[in-house]
């Protein structure tokens, strides 16, 4: 009898200083934020609102003026075709350099101009699927991941190392090809610019960095990229639902992709239509991936990018 009093004695001191030695946290202590980043959607747009976004296009060429232009050297043509069911790469982690180091915030003003080549007389397209008016597919049959036919997508998740702040870690971008239908036709202009289908990559609180590809056999010569990107960058609404633009140009930036290697950083305006071209020269025949890379860095309301109309044409002779 006198164990089993000893037992219980035991047990209610065991329970009492487990009890005393879990206090509440101050009202002062840490919060811990799961690194969870939710979808809040898109509100309804009017279509009477006013628009809130600059007319015109902003002009980016990114290539020395007159030459002479960035030559590669060739790599196996590509064997492997494209794959519905691409899973993501692994996050990269940047080189150290000076688009990773804090800078006075600039205004969000275009990269100045610079004259490209001039393209051949009558120069082919000669990207598949240039306006993304074929069809589609689905990665690995998620819905959210609509990709256009003879492109892929690629994107990081995980630690981002221009904000290590959790809530701004890379997260899987959503991907939609839009087609008129699906826009109100106050926005058709806006985001439709050749046919009647355009592109929109964006994640909705979410920090995302992505890349668009698509492989192309191409001769040696002098060649022009061009793209069309409208940086939907979203730091808010105003109690009219108009939106507020991020503040800050680094926001949103993007560089061109050429085989292995890669332009600078492009700061576009934000909430208009962004032209910009890059030139590059061949010495042998290949077969080239290209494309374009995107970052958001900052988990803003709705990081969100259209893209239409593009275009790879042979430059002229002793352009």
């Amino acid at each position: 009898m006198a164990g089993r009093w000893g037992w219980l004695w035991l047990a209610g001191l065991l329970l009492l200083v487990a009890c005393q030695s879990s206090p509440d946290l101050p009202a002062d202590g840490p919060l811990l934020v799961p690194t969870v980043v939710i979808d809040m959607g898109e509100p309804a747009v009017d279509p009477n609102l006013p628009p809130t976004w600059t007319p015109g296009a902003a002009a980016v060429a990114v290539l020395p003026a007159g030459g002479p232009y960035p030559t590669f050297t060739p790599r196996p043509s590509a064997t492997t075709p494209f794959f519905p069911s691409r899973t993501p790469i692994p996050s990269r982690t940047p080189v150290p350099g000076p688009e990773n180091t804090p800078v006075p915030t600039p205004t969000n003003a275009p990269t100045a101009s610079v004259t490209p080549p001039a393209p051949a007389p009558g120069a082919a397209n000669l990207l598949p699927n240039p306006s993304f008016e074929e069809g589609w597919y689905h990665i690995g049959g998620i819905p959210e991941l609509q990709v256009a036919d003879q492109w892929r997508l690629e994107w990081d998740e995980g630690s981002n190392s221009l904000d290590p702040d959790p809530w701004n870690a890379w997260v899987r971008p959503e991907a939609r090809v839009l087609s008129s239908d699906f826009l109100p036709p106050s926005e058709h202009n806006l985001f439709i610019w050749d046919g009647e289908q355009t592109v929109k990559i964006f994640k909705g609180r979410g920090a995302v960095s992505f890349r668009l590809l698509t492989d192309v056999a191409l001769e040696p010569g002098t060649y022009i990229f061009t793209i069309n990107v409208f940086p939907d960058l979203v730091d808010g609404y105003t109690a009219s639902g108009q939106k507020i633009w991020a503040p800050d140009p680094l926001s949103g930036e993007v560089r061109f992709i050429i085989g292995s290697a890669t332009t600078d950083w492009v700061l576009p305006s934000f909430g208009r239509k962004n032209t910009l071209t890059h030139a590059f020269q061949l010495e042998t025949a290949q077969t080239l991936r290209l494309g374009v890379a995107i970052r958001g860095r900052w988990a803003i309301e709705n990081n969100g990018w259209f893209m239409d109309d593009w275009s790879l044409v042979r430059a002229a002779d002793g352009s």
